[in-house]
C-alpha cells in the first residue's frame, strides 16, 4: 500500500482509495473512488488487536508477512525506522 504525500489517498492493488472524512460513511475511513466501496485502513498493533471487530486476526498480504511478524517481535515498520 502506498499513500499520497498528504495521506489523503491510498493506492492498493490498482485501487485508488480516498479519505472518507466529512462524507457520512458510518464504518469506513477510506472509499474506492471507482466503485464507492468502503474500507477501514489501520496500521498494525503489537498487541495484535489489529481487527476492528471480532476475535479473528488481520488479513496480511503475502508480501508483508515477514515484515508483520518482525514488527510483532519489536522491529520498526518498513519505512519507519527508528532513529
Amino acid at each position: 500500500m502506498d499513500f499520497s504525500k498528504s495521506w489523503k489517498t491510498a493506492y492498493f492493488h490498482g485501487r485508488t482509495l480516498r479519505r472518507a472524512t466529512g462524507i457520512g460513511l458510518f464504518d469506513a475511513n477510506f472509499y474506492d473512488v471507482g466503485t464507492d466501496e468502503a474500507f477501514w485502513i489501520s496500521g498494525p498493533k503489537r498487541d495484535r488487536s489489529d481487527t476492528r471487530y471480532g476475535p479473528t486476526g488481520p488479513t496480511v498480504e503475502d508480501a508483508a508477512t515477514d515484515a508483520y511478524r518482525a514488527f510483532l517481535r519489536g522491529a520498526p515498520l518498513p519505512g519507519r525506522e527508528a532513529g
